[in-house]
């Protein structure tokens, strides 16, 4: 039974989260509790705070009670689980480096390394090509294996 209210609690929770927020702000301003209708009854919203209450009618009378989820117990818990979370998102960012926004020191050597390589490589393609077009312009061309000197 109890897993079934937590369930209609949740369910009212989201719609009346959607209906307000639909809602313009002066209209919001004007209502700030939404009911809506479940099997046992009704659920009450805060629409200003998001705290929900149980209602029952009885006797022609609408009584309602807080929700059984907003007890001290677990608000201290979630408080306490909170502090915890923010001491230790605290010490992370006090661990954490700087971004500078620069390389570090060996992506930049591995970066020149790859550099050096690139050029080494180019250098090695300009000399071929100079090679090739150094050949005096007077001076045959060398005959091709295979073909007879005496024809060309």
């Amino acid at each position: 039974m109890m897993g079934k209210t937590k369930s209609v609690v949740l369910a009212a929770a989201l719609i009346g989260g959607a209906g307000a927020m639909l809602q313009g702000t002066a209209n919001a301003q004007d209502e700030r509790f939404r009911l809506e209708r479940t099997e046992d009854g009704y659920v009450r919203m805060n629409t200003q705070t998001g705290e929900m209450s149980l209602c029952r009618e009885q006797d022609g009378r609408l009584t309602c009670a807080p929700s059984s989820e907003t007890d001290d117990s677990s608000q201290m818990s979630l408080q306490s689980r909170l502090a915890d979370l923010e001491k230790r998102v605290e010490k992370l960012e006090a661990e954490a480096k700087p971004n500078t926004g620069l390389p570090s020191e060996e992506e930049f050597d591995q970066t020149l390394g790859m550099m050096e390589r690139f050029f080494q490589r180019f250098i090695g393609i300009v000399k071929d090509l100079d090679a090739e077009t150094d050949t005096p312009p007077n001076k045959p061309a060398e005959p091709e294996p295979g073909e007879d000197a005496s024809r060309t």
